[in-house]
């Protein structure tokens, strides 16, 4: 997967990287389909003490593309809500793909019963 990381008024620690990099493989693990992940760091001192770290991700899939974006006082904080939301994007997605097959499927299986009868 491609992966591309832009800060804004953050300065890109080791850490940051890190820690940004271990929470994508994470989504990467429910959606292996996955061509590309567009992180986005923002710090504003401007807004609210408990809004100042910006953390916005857009990842590529098959598809229409998901994005998430979330604010809070922490950064670390931050990348991990927005994953938390990526990641609830994933799984609805895959549930209704699910449950479109199971739908179809017991559909054609319904008029082939009816078929025989």
């Amino acid at each position: 997967m491609k992966f591309i990381l832009t800060t804004h008024n953050v300065t890109l620690t080791k850490a940051i990287e890190d820690h940004v990099l271990v929470r994508i493989e994470k989504l990467e693990h429910f959606d292996r389909w996955a061509v590309d992940a567009r992180v986005s760091l923002e710090h504003d001192n401007t807004r609210k003490p408990e809004r100042q770290f910006k953390c916005s991700i857009r990842l590529g899939v098959r598809g229409p593309d998901l994005y998430a974006e979330d604010h809070d006082l922490d950064l670390y904080a931050a990348v991990d809500k927005v994953t938390k939301k990526i990641e609830q994007q994933i799984r609805k997605r895959h549930n209704k793909n699910k449950a479109r097959k199971h739908t179809e499927a017991a559909a054609s299986k319904r008029r082939r019963q009816d078929a025989d009868i």
